[in-house]
This record gives structure tokens, sequence and C-alpha cells, in this order.
């Protein structure tokens, strides 16, 4: 993962002058930014050669961003992604945050607030991809998480995590016996401002308790600390 100044972005945007302005603004901070115009275009690029962020659009010919990004994170490609949209209602937001985008940003937006996103994107990739005192590998019970092939092995069976499954466990492991709380690992994972409400959490705590667990409802390592948060207690 590249520092901010020299990180290559790919803006998709089909709306020739907004591109540009969002275009000539990041270059301004230093960063690499390539756009596009056309939504099947952009997947294959971004297939081809990843880059540090992209920045898409929803409504976009060709192939809409909601798709883009499904049929990456289907293929396993956890390029950060930021939404950038008109379709800012609250169902759209959510949609596009499920699906596994990063944030979203609604238009109109202000500059200002767009290159905050993109650091804060760009912060939390490179605390994901960097070194770990915890190393590659976290042992939870019986279950052994490889937080660098994204998987978790338990029994002899391997199961897959999206890349927030694994930075939730790495956020948590990383203060073993501690309480986190939802809005640190939100901070963390996506950002505050990334979901309506921190409760979202819940939903990826549950899953990880169906993989970790022996018994998921009657949690041994992986706690809620009732108002407070999460613990995890290998």
């Amino acid at each position: 993962m590249s520092e901010d100044s020299k990180a290559r972005l790919i803006v998709v945007e089909d709306e020739p002058h907004l591109a540009e302005v969002i275009c000539d603004n990041l270059e301004v901070e230093g960063f690499d930014v390539e756009t596009i115009g056309d939504g099947s275009e952009a997947l294959e690029r971004i297939r081809a050669n990843p880059p540090d962020l992209v920045l898409l659009d929803v409504m976009l010919p060709g192939l809409d961003g909601f798709s883009i990004c499904e049929r990456l994170r289907a293929e396993g490609n956890d390029v950060p992604i930021l939404f950038l949209t008109a379709k800012s209602d609250e169902d759209d937001r959510v949609r596009g945050l499920r699906l596994g985008g990063d944030d979203y940003l609604g238009k109109p937006f202000d500059l200002r607030e767009l290159l905050l996103r993109v650091q804060a994107i760009l912060k939390r990739t490179r605390w994901f991809h960097g070194p770990s005192k915890l190393g590659d590998i976290v042992r939870i019970g019986d279950t052994t998480v490889d937080l660098k092939a994204y998987t978790a092995e338990k029994n002899g069976k391997t199961v897959e995590l999206s890349s927030k499954e694994t930075m939730i466990l790495r956020c948590l492991a990383e203060r073993e016996g501690e309480v986190v709380t939802r809005q640190e690992i939100l901070d963390r994972v996506w950002g505050y401002d990334a979901f309506p409400t921190t409760r979202t959490i819940d939903n990826f705590i549950v899953r990880l308790r169906r993989v970790i667990e022996p018994d998921p409802h009657s949690p041994r390592y992986l706690h809620t600390i009732r108002g407070a948060g999460y613990r995890l207690t290998p």
C-alpha cells in the first residue's frame, strides 16, 4: 500500500466536468489519478491493475457502480471503494456498503470532505495491510485465523472471511482482553460516517461467532459487553 501522496486512484464518473474537477483537486494533493466514464471499462481496468482506491459513481453507462462493487467482491478483489453518487438516500447508502463499499459520499459534496474521506480510507487500508504485532496468524480457541489469506480454519474445515470480518477480528485481537467500543471498531474498519448506526456492527459479530464459537448462542471467546462494545478472549 503506497503512501497517500503517491497513491494511485481511479475515478469512475460519467459526468466529464465533475470527473475533471475531482481529478484536478486530487492531483493537486499529490495523487496519481485516472478517470474512466464507462462502468464496463472500469471493471476491466480495476481487475487488470487494482488501484489503491476507487471513487465510484453508481449511475454509469455500461455497468452501474453497485454491480461493479458486487462483482469485484465476489471475485475476492478487496480494492477500497468510495461511492460518489446523487443516490444519497439511506437505502442506497446501506446497500452500497453491504455490497462491500468502504464509504459513501452523496452529491453535491465539499471537495475538502472528499479529500478527508480519501485519506481516511487509505489510512485504514495501510493499517490493515501493514505489519501487525500479532503476525499473520491469530488463534482463537480451536480456530486459526489467517489475516493475510482472509480465512478461518477449524476442525479441518476452512471458511473464507470478508475483508471487513478479518479487519474486525484483527482490531479485537490487537487489544485482546480489552473492551473495544462499537465506535472504535467502526472508526478503524469503516469510519464513523459509514453506517447510519453503530448497531450495524452487530451483524458482523453474529457472523464471526458462527465461525469461531463452539456455540454461537453462548459465546466463549467473542463477548458483547452491554452498553460498551466487544471483548475478545482467545
